[in-house]
């Protein structure tokens, strides 16, 4: 499968789990969403579990936004957000917020995102109370995330991403120092 077809499944099954409970989410509405076929999504992905595995993996997402040292980490973390949401309309991490699941489902997206997202951050971070700062960094960027999803036409997803940037690090850079 191409990486357009994958990235395109990926995308539709992630809008899909947020906004509808697991059992009510089919493999169909899927692909036909993704614009492929639901044998292929099988064919790559294997049944609806596995492709909610996938969904579940945080780690493409905390690699992209971690990959800075830790004195611009608050500067990059913001500046891939606006970047990624501009090029892609979506936000790293994002679906964490919207996911409605219940009971299984839920709560292995979760586990995932501390693991994988919070876990790591706090693993970057120096100084006093790194778990604590690490989850207050990210409300912050969920925050600016969630901001952005809900008003797509305001001024965060319309005004000059330096500018955006240059208001909004410094708050995120000054919890990564602590």
């Amino acid at each position: 499968m191409s990486d357009t077809g994958r990235t395109a499944i990926l995308k539709a099954a992630r809008r899909a789990f947020a906004l509808r409970p697991y059992a009510n989410v089919t493999l169909r509405s899927i692909a036909s969403d993704a614009g492929v076929s639901a044998a292929l999504i099988v064919k790559h992905f294997g049944g609806k579990d596995q492709l909610f595995e996938a969904v579940a993996d945080f780690t493409s997402d905390a690699d992209l936004l971690f990959d800075a040292p830790r004195a611009e980490l608050g500067r990059h973390m913001v500046e891939t957000l606006l970047v990624t949401r501009r090029a892609s309309n979506s936000s790293p991490l994002v679906r964490v917020i919207f996911g409605i699941g219940a009971g299984d489902e839920r709560a292995l997206l979760l586990d995932r995102f501390r693991e994988q997202v919070t876990t790591r951050l706090e693993k970057l971070l120096d100084g006093h109370d790194p778990r604590l700062r690490a989850e207050l960094i990210l409300s912050q960027f969920l925050g600016m995330s969630a901001t952005i999803s809900i008003h797509p036409g305001g001024r965060t997803t319309t005004a000059d991403v330096s500018r955006i940037v240059d208001l909004y690090a410094p708050a995120i850079q000054a919890l990564v120092d602590g």
